[in-house]
């Protein structure tokens, strides 16, 4: 008879899907998925998560589901020792009140040596997973790579956004986890998922799953795993200064359009909405440049510290947006099948004032 794990694994085979991406998709660790498939119970910290994980798991590959967990609790009894009773040799009958006198004394010296064990046992468990958790909070910047990891008491996610970052502080670790946000409270109990508006704006910036968490240990902090709904809301640092250039020193001959200007400089957001077909470049801060094709509909969100560099194949099939300091500025739709390549940049001028300038390139 085929076992649960052994349907798992061909439904996931068939369909061509690695663990990497089942994690992302499901939100259930890549060392879960696998002991699902091995049938190793031994690795989950109760039957519960167990049961969720496989039930999950299941519905997720599109298998039937109640077979899985028949099959799953049929090995379960069938692993499970059998009653002493129906095991055990009949004593003679003279030695029952002995044995019974006996086995009073033995249970309740095992009990009280069993009960020390268990506590310090339990001790030294809460121990290893409290790690070694320093008085100093940490900071995480949130970036298009979700954040997965063990979050304590006091530390603070740092979400990016076109006003600038938002500190985001955990509130609380003990029973659930709660977040402080701008918008107020929010909290995720244990194996959900939830999606949280940070801002107040009634748009859902994170999603955050709570795979563990203490019922009352709050030292113990609690396994989170964060993803950024859009990547606007990447963390950006503020801009060097040592990397934006003075006014004087750009090339003459180059064209430039001064976009809007301020005292100082600051992460912006270039927002391209696409009405048509068209290859489209970009490279952010200097970073690796990134090359793909857009078709109409399609929209891209670009958040740099200090400059963007773009390359368009039609550049009347882009809508270009630049949001900056809670203010918005929409630039001209350049002729159709002209090739835009340029730079949207933060430049010093001679009047010490920072400026975001479009600037031509060959």
């Amino acid at each position: 008879m085929e076992s649960y794990g052994e349907i798992l694994k061909k439904a996931r085979e068939a369909k061509g899907i690695e663990f990497e991406i089942v994690a992302r998709e499901t939100s259930i660790t890549q060392e879960y998925l696998e002991a699902l498939e091995n049938e190793d119970c031994g690795v989950f910290p109760g039957e519960p998560y167990l049961v969720g994980f496989l039930k999950n798991y299941a519905d997720y590959l599109e298998v039937d589901t109640n077979h899985i967990l028949t099959l799953y609790h049929a090995k379960k009894i069938q692993e499970t020792p059998p009653p002493l009773a129906l095991t055990a040799r009949e004593k003679p009958r003279f030695l029952i009140p002995l044995i019974v006198i006996l086995s009073v004394l033995l249970v309740a010296g095992a009990a009280v040596v069993l009960t020390l064990v268990l506590k310090a046992k339990f001790a030294k468990n809460e121990d290893s997973v409290a790690l070694s958790r320093t008085n100093e909070f940490k900071k995480y910047e949130l970036t298009e790579k979700p954040f997965t990891g063990r979050l304590f008491k006091s530390d603070q996610l740092i979400m990016g956004s076109d006003k600038g970052n938002i500190f985001l502080t955990v509130a609380e670790t003990e029973g659930i986890f709660g977040l402080e946000t701008p918008a107020g409270m929010q909290y995720v109990e244990l194996s959900e998922e939830l999606e949280i508006d940070v801002d107040g704006d009634s748009v859902p910036e994170l999603i955050v799953y709570v795979s563990d968490v203490s019922q009352k240990n709050v030292d113990r902090g609690a396994e989170v795993k964060i993803m950024l709904k859009n990547s606007s809301n990447v963390a950006v640092a503020s801009p060097d200064e040592n990397q934006i250039p003075n006014a004087e020193d750009l090339p003459k001959e180059q064209a430039r359009t001064e976009v809007f200007a301020d005292t100082r400089a600051y992460p912006f957001t270039v927002n391209a909405s696409f009405r048509g077909g068209c290859l489209f470049r970009y490279r952010i801060d200097r970073k690796e440049t990134i090359e793909d094709y857009f078709a109409s509909g399609d929209v891209l969100s670009m958040t740099a510290s200090n400059g963007i560099r773009m390359w368009i194949s039609n550049g009347n099939a882009v809508k270009l947006q630049i949001v900056a300091n809670s203010k918005t500025y929409d630039l001209a739709v350049p002729r159709a099948g002209e090739v835009i390549a340029q730079d949207i940049k933060w430049i010093k001028d001679t009047d010490g004032r920072y400026k975001v300038v479009i600037v031509d390139i060959d």
